[in-house]
């Protein structure tokens, strides 16, 4: 064969592999059997993605999209739509493109599929409820098919009958680098019985990848995209992988985005309204916990920032620290909109690792290492950007928002140098906390960065333990940012004394904890 031949054919080679696409129809699956009958249409005006550019079915219903080996293709969810629901339990609005597989991996990658025919059906959404509710979960994080049991009993089955929720979202660190408990962990989610998204975390890699580009293939398997959009009437929802792995480095990853994730960003956000909430939700902080130290690359934090500068309703989402704080960025992380960028680094599933000492019903403590005790989020959301937020303990009365710790009894006329300590869970700077002792004034408390001594005390009593009071213990403690204190009176009258504590919630008001000590005449 000739040169000049040998150029033609690479040309045409080389036009095929750009020419490569996806093609089908996105219709109405009117009676819900995952068959298209003859009375069904198509859906205009339905956004589909191969995680880069964005397509738009015509008024049949037809779409098409560049199509390349190791993609996601998949179905940005209109409002007023639901998706059918897989084997798993998951929302089926995806197809993978690996015409030969992915790259061989310990917990399997992605076995050869194609997407370039791939039809997608849609179902009507009845629900049109006033406030859209969003249950939230932090790093469930089981080692093993004990701790999935303990998801399934402390966070899930309470849950099971709740009919306000209409969407779920784990945002990362679904499994503790053990992949094969995928299959279970979904099992007991989809008991919930609501569309379920996940966003990947640190502990949701194929270690054995060689590369960034092929660590989430076993998560993409189980879970679809690593990076998708999802559209309710109330809300617009973005889902990132924002864990940057960085095989043979330490640490061997760090918080950033990819090139390809900007580029749809770029694509997709246009087409949102800005009358509405936009909710950007991943698994590392797009904060610094410690400005000396970057575990959130400062340019993509900034360019993400600037994609999202002209929404006037956000809210970020985020998990990993097995803590509990609210942010809200400005100028020294790179935001500059109208007003403030809150974060919610939401706490754990999990809390402490399913550590600590287990209970009747045989469930750790859990307790996080700011003293926050593990649970759940939920996120509700109205007309016009409107949001509220609030954290459920795991297994405990909804009006358990405060823990305070006191001493017990004190020597009357001592120094009063012994604090009461309030953790309110959802706090942060400049919410008023204050504290009352019987029928007195109500005083504010001071907010304090430090650790709390409740969960000290576990420390020390792990500590003393001649034997293991736990399978793990609960983390060392670490400084806290919903902490106050106020140093308890020792000149009132021998006996009990009442402490009443309250703190006022941006969203849910008025919140109340009490305890009492005792004061005590004693002898030198």
């Amino acid at each position: 064969m000739g040169r000049i031949s040998l150029f033609l054919l690479l040309v045409l080679c080389l036009a095929g592999a750009r020419a490569e696409e996806a093609r089908g129809v996105v219709w109405l699956d009117r009676n819900g059997n995952g068959q298209r009958d003859a009375d069904e249409p198509g859906v205009a005006g339905v956004k589909l993605s191969n995680g880069r550019e964005i397509a738009v079915t015509d008024a049949e219903g037809n779409y098409h999209l560049p199509l390349r080996a190791g993609d996601t293709l998949f179905v940005i969810k209109p409002a007023g739509h639901a998706f059918a629901t897989g084997r798993d339990g998951l929302p089926v609005f995806w197809r993978h493109h690996f015409p030969n597989g992915s790259p061989p991996l310990r917990y399997g990658g992605i076995a050869a599929e194609t997407a370039n025919r791939a039809d997608f059906a849609l179902r009507p959404e009845t629900a049109d409820d006033d406030t859209l509710e969003v249950l939230v979960f932090g790093d469930p994080q089981p080692k093993s098919l004990t701790e999935v049991g303990y998801y399934a009993h402390d966070i899930v089955a309470p849950l099971q009958h709740d009919p306000r929720a209409r969407l779920g979202l784990t945002l990362g660190d679904v499994v503790d680098d053990d992949l094969s408990l995928y299959p279970a962990m979904n099992a007991v989610t989809a008991r919930l019985g609501i569309p379920w998204l996940h966003a990947a975390g640190n502990h949701d890699i194929d270690f054995d990848a060689g590369r960034d580009e092929d660590s989430l293939l076993t998560f993409r398997s189980h879970f679809g995209p690593d990076s998708f959009a999802w559209e309710e009437a109330r809300a617009s929802f973005i889902v990132l992988d924002n864990v940057v792995y960085r095989p043979g480095q330490r640490p061997a990853y760090i918080g950033g985005l990819r090139e390809d994730q900007f580029v749809f960003l770029e694509s997709y956000l246009p087409t949102l309204p800005k009358d509405r909430l936009l909710v950007v939700a991943a698994h590392i902080p797009f904060f610094d916990p410690d400005p000396a130290r970057e575990t959130f690359r400062r340019a993509d934090r900034e360019r993400l920032f600037a994609l999202l500068r002209d929404f006037p309703h956000v809210l970020l989402l985020s998990a990993h620290s097995h803590k509990q704080r609210h942010h809200f960025h400005g100028p020294a992380d790179g935001w500059h909109g109208a007003t403030p960028l809150h974060e919610y680094n939401v706490g754990a599933a999990c809390g402490g690792f399913w550590g600590g000492v287990k209970d009747a019903e045989g469930i750790p403590a859990a307790m996080m290492a700011d003293g926050t005790p593990n649970g759940y989020a939920r996120l509700s959301v109205r007309a016009g950007g409107e949001y509220a937020l609030r954290w459920f303990v795991a297994r405990a009365p909804e009006d358990y928002t405060i823990a305070l710790h006191a001493p017990k009894v004190l020597r009357r006329g001592a120094w009063p140098g012994v604090h009461v300590w309030a953790n309110v869970f959802m706090g942060s700077d400049g919410d008023r906390v204050e504290v009352r002792i019987g029928d007195g004034e109500w005083r504010p408390m001071q907010r304090v960065e430090r650790a709390d001594p409740r969960i000290l005390a576990e420390n020390l009593a792990d500590d003393a333990a001649e034997a293991l009071r736990g399978y793990d213990r609960v983390p060392e403690a670490e400084v806290s940012t919903h902490l106050w204190r106020l140093a308890l009176p020792t000149d009132l009258p021998a006996g009990e004394h009442r402490i009443q504590v309250r703190a006022f919630d941006r969203w849910r008001g008025e919140l109340r904890a009490e305890t009492v000590y005792r004061l005590v005449e004693a002898e030198p």
